[in-house]
């Protein structure tokens, strides 16, 4: 295990609690003997050494070896791979469980192809809990290599309610680091929607407590139910600080709720933990996939890093458009507005992911799984979402389709839950409006699903406009072609006005 920091060292001690022997590498030799205290504090006595240079670790290892990085996105994985390579031999197999960029991986593939050393890019979902109890892996690459590891994953890897393993074979190349990419793009979008109808139901008057019971409900039944994010909000919403004892106290005075100290600040994106959230925006924008969404979840993070900014804009704006206290009628129906607009946007996330993974597949020839990507996605990961994945994805995932047929949006059952959601979306964003609440990615959503299921858009004005200026050529109603129902030129242009020389502009005074 290379990389002993919360992840690295939660998974190397699941897999000596699994009986396997790990040695370790860090440049932290704290951090290595943090974690072989707390592999001896659990009765995994002798199974775990530690390893100052790659040569004493490589030396350690049965052949062939596997290496596990759990390190930080970036050049630090290219500076371990090069000091290993010496003494390194064929067949071994380097798995990097990193939340490392699709294009490094498959770079770092391409370098070691010719010394027979197998490169495997596998995301790992579910945070620093699920690496030690068992997280949803994601591996794709070499295929000799993944058969080999399978055994191995499955044993450690999250299990589903049925108890089967959340991982799988998902592909070639970075086919693996792209799929926990967009995972967590995803996981952005349904991140922003659920804190937006936090704050919606806090301006309702209701108390930090109440909400986490409204939460608690939504995650045991309904289009919401077992919702890692919901429950998880259910929970912190209880959480109070504890008191000289240890112990969390009920007296409210004495022990405040920890999420009632909490700062509205995101900052992973701008200081460099997290590059994913930028790349599967970036992504998204680059293969031409509409994912609004995902889009302004990002926008709302980037904003909240900067908070002083904010507070400067907050000076200049007299206040600001706060958001005020909102008086609803019958609490109990907006709600359950609230509830589906808020499953809305969540179902729109994983529409606007599984549309840029396939986009990608169709570039990059990786012959993705899908069916994999849904047993990996059933447990352990932050984007679970049980309804979702028994009732949306299961159906048309699980029949394996070619990233040429996936496309959620063409889903009947997908059109019968935003239709059936549709009404309560655009009553929970019409009252938002009125009343200044912060609802970027559920409004978003609503737009979303009025653009992609749309036939009368605003855009052939947009496209004159484009002519006019640039003669950027258009298709005209009635053409009758079915190219025209591809992303392609037009093929007519209008001489709006035609083009006049700059005497002509200036007048018969001009002069050069």
């Amino acid at each position: 295990m290379i990389g002993c920091g919360s992840m690295g060292g939660g998974m190397a001690l699941l897999f000596a609690e699994d009986g396997m022997q790990v040695a370790l590498s860090d440049p932290s030799e704290e951090a290595m003997d943090a974690v072989i205290a707390k592999a001896e504090q659990s009765g995994y006595n002798g199974r775990m050494t530690k390893h100052k240079d790659y040569d004493s670790l490589c030396k350690s290892l049965s052949s062939p070896r596997l290496l596990i990085f759990s390190l930080p996105h970036g050049n630090v994985g290219d500076k371990v791979l090069e000091g290993l390579l010496p003494h390194l031999s064929r067949n071994d197999i380097v798995l990097d469980c990193g939340n490392e960029h699709f294009a490094n991986t498959e770079r770092r593939q391409e370098k070691v192809k010719n010394t027979g050393i197998r490169y495997v890019g596998c995301g790992v979902s579910g945070g620093y809990q699920a690496a030690r109890a068992g997280p949803s892996m994601c591996p794709g690459g070499d295929v000799s290599a993944l058969k080999e590891l399978l055994p191995l994953l499955e044993k450690v890897a999250a299990k589903d309610k049925a108890e089967k393993p959340c991982v799988g074979i998902i592909g070639k190349g970075g086919s693996g680091h792209y799929v926990k990419m967009i995972h967590n793009g995803i996981e952005h979008g349904m991140m922003s929607a659920i804190c937006e109808a936090w704050g919606i139901m806090r301006k309702m008057g209701m108390e930090y407590e109440e909400i986490g019971n409204v939460f608690s409900q939504w995650n045991s039944e309904g289009e919401l139910r077992g919702t890692f994010l919901i429950s998880i909000g259910a929970d912190l919403s209880h959480k109070r600080e504890p008191g000289n004892d240890g112990k969390a106290k009920e007296d409210p005075n004495n022990h405040p709720l920890v999420l009632s100290e909490v700062l509205d600040k995101v900052v992973q994106d701008v200081t460099g933990e997290e590059g994913t959230g930028i790349w599967s925006n970036t992504e998204a924008i680059e293969l031409h996939v509409p994912a609004s969404t995902l889009n302004v979840a990002h926008a709302l993070r980037l904003a909240s890093a900067f908070r002083g900014d904010r507070e400067k804009a907050n000076d200049a704006f007299d206040g600001g458009f706060p958001p005020a206290q909102m008086d609803i009628n019958d609490k109990t129906a907006f709600l359950e507005d609230l509830r589906k607009a808020t499953y809305a946007a969540c179902l729109a996330s994983y529409i606007q992911g599984f549309n840029i993974i396939a986009r990608a597949d169709q570039e990059h020839k990786w012959e993705i799984d899908y069916s994999q990507v849904w047993q990996i996605w059933r447990a352990g990961c932050i984007i679970q979402a049980d309804y979702i994945s028994d009732e949306i994805l299961a159906p048309v995932l699980k029949s394996k389709p070619s990233s040429d047929d996936l496309n959620l949006n063409f889903s009947s059952r997908v059109a019968q839950d935003v239709r059936r959601c549709f009404p309560a979306l655009r009553r929970v964003v019409g009252k938002a409006i009125e009343t200044d609440q912060v609802v970027p990615a559920i409004s978003a959503t609503l737009e979303y699903f009025k653009i992609i299921s749309g036939t009368d858009l605003p855009t052939s004005f947009y496209e004159a406009e484009l002519d006019y200026f640039g003669s950027h050529m258009f298709d005209k109603k009635g053409d009758g072609d079915k190219e025209v129902k591809k992303p392609m030129e037009g093929k007519h242009h209008f001489e709006w006005k035609p083009a006049t020389s700059q005497k002509e502009v200036y007048g018969k005074n001009y002069k050069i």
